[in-house]
């Protein structure tokens, strides 16, 4: 499966025809729209620093989720049950005003014959998370992913996440947050696995 779309590909591309300096230039210019100089003192290094900071929230357009989900171990000893990560942290950034969004992913799937170390998939969530997203997006990427790359019998991710697009600018409404889920196989149609995984998020 690609993970990232041909768009996305496409976004990827022109970003490697950016250079460093053309990238940081583009923040002085903010700066100067802002109403300030970026050459003052205390801006002086900040284009330098947004930068940087932006290669770190948007480096999962440098990596793939399928090579960390394909260092699997076949040997399950039969295990056919949920295997369930709780409460992973995550930073993202809304495409619509490249706010954060913040918040935990609840996963889980059941495997067939092979399982993946449970880091892998918490590095599935930052690789998706660490590009411009929508929850909603970001939910069915995770769970595809996670589905298809280990051939599960189910998978179903659930998140709970603030968006500063909402609490700090528009509506200005603090302390709401915003629910998605995606269920795939098993954990779709078995309405008992279902029940015992959302049980599992509130126990």
């Amino acid at each position: 499966m690609d993970s990232i779309s041909p768009k996305r590909n496409l976004k990827i591309a022109l970003q490697n025809k950016i250079t460093r300096k053309e990238a940081e230039k583009a923040v002085e210019t903010l700066i100067r729209w802002a109403g300030d100089d970026p050459e003052r003192e205390g801006l002086k290094d900040t284009p330098k620093r947004v930068v940087s900071a932006y290669e770190e929230f948007f480096s999962g357009y440098k990596q793939s989720p399928e090579d960390f989900l394909s260092r699997t171990f076949d040997d399950v000893e039969g295990y056919e049950d949920i295997v369930m990560l709780k409460d992973i942290s995550f930073n993202s950034h809304c495409e619509h005003h490249m706010v954060p969004i913040t918040g935990k992913v609840h996963l889980a799937y059941i495997p067939t014959r092979k399982v993946v170390g449970i880091s892998k998939l918490a590095r599935t969530v930052d690789i998706f998370a660490k590009r411009l997203q929508t929850q909603e997006t970001m939910t069915q990427q995770v769970c595809k992913c996670i589905h298809e790359t280990l051939e599960t019998k189910g998978v179903a991710v659930y998140i709970e996440a603030f968006h500063q697009c909402m609490t700090t600018r528009g509506v200005l409404k603090p302390n709401v947050s915003t629910i998605t889920n995606c269920f795939l196989g098993d954990l779709k149609t078995n309405k008992d696995l279902k029940r015992q995984f959302l049980d599992y998020i509130k126990s």
